[in-house]
């Protein structure tokens, strides 16, 4: 699990540096790019669908893994607009819960 929490804190500092970057010289203002891409049907488009995606299916695993319960429904929301930011910290919060179980990070109740 060395590996892999490593590679989660790795993830978390460069995604929050250029995120902030980012936010200093182009503002809040991503959803209108972001689906303006996928409307103009290039290669970025192409690009934000399939993260969107990805998106979409981290939010259904974050909801089916704490059965669909109010509180599971809000992380999954959070892991849909938040991304690899939100997903960093939950898997490591998770490995530490779990005391590195994999099987209990991925099916948590069902474990």
């Amino acid at each position: 699990m060395t590996p892999f929490r490593l590679f989660l804190w790795t993830c978390l500092v460069v995604i929050v540096g250029y995120t902030s970057v980012t936010i200093a010289n182009h503002g809040w203002n991503l959803l209108p790019i972001f689906f303006g891409d996928m409307a103009a049907m290039g290669w970025p488009g192409q690009f934000n669908l399939d993260f969107f995606c990805f998106l979409l299916l981290s939010g259904l695993w974050v909801s089916w893994r704490g059965g669909f319960k109010p509180a599971a429904l809000g992380l999954g929301v959070l892991a849909v607009f938040g991304g690899m930011l939100f997903l960093s910290i939950y898997l490591l919060i998770l490995l530490s819960r779990s005391g590195g179980d994999i099987r209990r990070v991925l099916l948590g109740e069902r474990a």
